[in-house]
């Protein structure tokens, strides 16, 4: 009786064995980096059209540049969030969060929690004010009509240098 017993688990443990090798051949494997690119541009129109604000998105990147997430949220007129992520050629996120929300709240959320720093970042004549998050470090700009963060894992060399290929145009 024991045998049967040890000779039924050994059958058992092996039809199992033989389903997982089966299930993981038919499983597409992408062997790739794990990014999965989408298309914002259609997004960037739509929003560009809602946004109570210039809507800013980069133009002229070099290749390399993949964009990972796309979100523009207009639900609430006085706080409309436009979110736009990439990974960048180094495997860095960088993404630009804008908002006509109040600027503490923006700025709380795209850095999650960051803290402002004593050092800041010039973009193109501008000056951008620097945060440095737990997560992400980040620069902002506060303007009349919203606030833009730029914000991510890379320096903020890098982070400003993302900031001078916005446009709203």
């Amino acid at each position: 009786m024991a045998a049967k017993s040890v000779r039924d688990m050994v059958l058992s443990l092996a039809a199992v064995l033989a389903a997982g090798i089966v299930i993981y051949l038919f499983i597409p494997h992408s062997g790739g980096n794990g990014v999965r690119p989408v298309q914002y541009q259609d997004s960037v129109v739509s929003a560009r059209r809602a946004a109570p604000y210039p809507l800013l998105a980069p133009q002229g990147l070099p290749s390399g540049w993949n964009a990972t997430s796309v979100n523009f949220d207009g639900s609430n007129p006085g706080a409309a969030v436009w979110t736009l992520g990439f990974i960048d050629p180094a495997g860095q996120y960088v993404a630009i969060q804008q908002s006509n929300a109040p600027a503490d709240s923006v700025i709380h959320d795209a850095t999650l929690d960051g803290q402002k720093t004593s050092a800041t970042t010039t973009v193109d004549g501008t000056v951008w004010t620097n945060y440095q998050g737990s997560r992400y470090q980040a620069i902002v700009l506060k303007g009349a009509k919203g606030t833009t963060v730029v914000f991510g894992t890379e320096t903020f060399a890098k982070l400003g240098d993302f900031a001078a290929k916005l446009t709203d145009h």
